[in-house]
């Protein structure tokens, strides 16, 4: 192989290697865009408020700042600050932890306040979001394990990333109108960010990357997993426990159409 040759070949992969953060930045903002987009059109409809308990405001301060840490490392990426991305990368250690805490605090808070969406079943609603919250840190922990095998550390954070985005992606669907599949498809409709990702795959190198499987398998499992514990007798009947004489006990345990709809 000849010197021109090999200049020609690094100089592709630069390119490639370019093309590739330029991707996952595009892909970063699209879904830090959407997750706003989600809340910010529940409060412009009136279907949410600032005038609610604690757990709501500390969850969505951990989880936009997760979202702009995201947003931030794959800047970084792009414009080859790579030192400053290791550095920062250390937040995630400390982000993972309050997520599913503040994931699992909001939901139990739901739970009692208004009862959950009208369209999930309660025992449902507790057990998908307990399953999804393990999957989310399960792909995120892999991803930091990984941190030296950039192809798949980046991967396995995006298919993290996109799980944490369901919540604000289900508030600019017609879920109520989905019952009694609501879950499934919030699923499906996040399953776009991956499938983006291996189109995205295929057109750069030719090939699917493997971590794009585990991105889809590890929420698929929590969310059939958090289904049937959901749908168990000992769940209905824990939940309802847990409900009962509060605000979120006078509605129906499973889902149903809000009234006007």
């Amino acid at each position: 192989m000849n010197r021109g040759t090999v200049i020609k070949g690094n100089l592709h992969g630069v390119a490639a290697a370019h093309r590739e953060a330029r991707f996952f930045l595009v892909m970063a903002w699209c879904m830090a865009l959407m997750v706003v987009a989600g809340f910010a059109f529940n409060l412009a409809m009136g279907r949410s408020s600032f005038a609610v308990p604690f757990p709501y405001h500390f969850h969505a301060a951990v989880f936009f700042g997760w979202t702009a840490l995201y947003v931030l490392q794959n800047t970084l990426v792009f414009r080859g600050n790579i030192a400053l991305h290791r550095r920062l990368g250390k937040l995630a250690l400390l982000f993972v932890p309050l997520i599913v805490l503040a994931g699992l605090w909001l939901t139990l808070t739901a739970l009692r306040f208004r009862g959950g969406p009208p369209f999930f079943g309660q025992a449902e609603f507790l057990f998908v979001n307990i399953c999804q919250l393990l999957a989310f840190a399960g792909l995120v922990g892999w991803a930091i394990g990984q941190c030296r095998h950039t192809d798949w550390h980046r991967r396995l954070m995006y298919g993290g990333m996109a799980t944490l985005c369901s919540p604000g992606l289900a508030r600019l669907l017609p879920l109520p109108f989905t019952i009694p599949h609501a879950f499934t498809v919030v699923f499906l409709a996040a399953l776009v960010f991956p499938v983006i990702g291996m189109i995205a795959d295929k057109r750069l190198h030719g090939r699917v990357h493997r971590a794009w499987l585990w991105t889809i398998a590890l929420p698929l499992a929590a969310l059939l997993l958090g289904e049937v514990i959901g749908d168990s007798e000992w769940a209905l009947e824990l939940t309802a426990e847990y409900v009962a004489g509060t605000p979120g006990g006078s509605r129906p345990p499973g889902p149903f159409l809000p009234p006007g709809l």
